[in-house]
């Protein structure tokens, strides 16, 4: 293959390819947002702004976490939920010197780009042990953390990476193919899925999922015309103009909640998500250390029902010696800067040191 040459026979610059319009739109042209190391400016701009920068994740209630974890030197942390890094960059200065931190996440495609950006940072394979397994794989992780951990924190959120990129196909606000799986290389897609199930139990899945009022009425437009439902935007349509003619449904917003709700209640089938949450709650007791302690950041009430039922029978049964009594917001200001934050709830518990499990 010949290399175009300058007049001067050096090798000509490959010119990056224009978009139309003032700023990109697409995804895979906000060049600047997908190279924050070389683009600072440009991203820290972006950020003031309240917006969250293409490709990039902003951690969620920071310093609630740290001060509910209480990280402390030489301590060894879980982060169940890796995601961007940011907590566990966050956790990881408090521990120094001798602490070390386990990190995990399902997802191959983020986990590879988030290593690399820790890696670079300085964190080394003996503070940061990094790997690719779901919340089923962490009890095999105890001999390696000196028979449990002494914090663990589990952000349940769907990262910004995720929802970004439209080849993930976990939003409706671009095309791209309908999948919704947080490993891409397991499991069947949301497209396939809708496919194979019946009516009535795609109305359990919306109504059980996302307590979605128009449940019924969703259900049988997405069944009728699973064929031909395989984008995200063919989703969104359908959804869209089955609600158009119900007579109580009162605006777009309404709708464009009812979306939202569908893309979130396939996408906890399809990772099977509260089976995931409910073997992560009852493995923490045997994960944790005497006086260990957990956090969690949910996002919705399927997530954080189930959180406060374990964190109260845990407490009833002496496993924990204090939970949260009440669910940490994040401040107004946070929902300020990072709109994406809003729905989130922390919850905490802390292993009863005299405890034998």
């Amino acid at each position: 293959m010949s290399i175009p040459l300058g007049a001067d026979g050096t090798p000509k610059r490959k010119r990056r390819v224009r978009y139309e319009g003032k700023n990109p739109r697409r995804f895979d042209e906000k060049y600047k947002e997908l190279n924050p190391e070389k683009y600072a400016d440009d991203i820290e701009r972006i950020v003031k702004s309240g917006k969250t920068p293409a490709g990039m994740h902003r951690s969620i209630c920071v310093k609630e976490i740290l001060e509910v974890l209480d990280p402390k030197p030489g301590q060894t942390g879980l982060d169940g939920t890796l995601g961007f890094g940011g907590h566990t960059a966050e956790l990881l200065q408090r521990i120094m010197p001798n602490g070390r931190i386990f990190a995990i996440d399902v997802d191959p495609i983020e986990l590879k780009r988030t290593t690399a950006r820790l890696r670079a940072l300085g964190f080394t394979d003996k503070e940061l042990i990094i790997r690719q397994i779901n919340f089923a794989g962490i009890p095999k992780m105890l001999a390696d953390a000196g028979g449990g951990f002494d914090f663990i924190l589990a952000d349940l959120g769907v990262s910004s990476m995720q929802l970004d990129n439209p080849a993930r196909g976990f939003t409706f606000k671009w095309e791209g193919p309908l999948d919704l799986r947080f490993n891409p290389e397991r499991g069947q897609p949301a497209s396939a899925l809708i496919k194979t199930i019946s009516e009535k139990s795609l109305e359990k899945i919306l109504f059980v999922n996302s307590d979605e009022p128009h449940a019924k009425t969703i259900a049988r437009a997405i069944h009728k015309n699973c064929h031909k439902i395989n984008t995200t935007k063919a989703l969104a349509d359908t959804v869209k103009e089955a609600l158009a003619t119900v007579v109580h449904v009162g605006s777009k917003d309404e709708i464009t909640t009812s979306i939202r709700r569908t893309f979130q209640a396939l996408r906890i089938e399809v990772n099977d998500e509260f089976s995931a949450l409910e073997q992560f709650l009852r493995n923490l007791p045997i994960c944790l250390k005497p006086d260990g302690r957990v956090a969690i950041l949910t996002f919705h009430s399927g997530e954080d029902n189930r959180v406060a039922k374990y964190f109260q029978d845990g407490l009833e049964s002496g496993i924990y010696s204090d939970i949260s009594r009440d669910p940490i917001r994040p401040t107004p200001k946070e929902c300020f800067d990072n709109p994406r934050s809003k729905s989130a709830i922390l919850r905490w518990a802390i292993k009863n040191g005299d405890s034998s499990i």
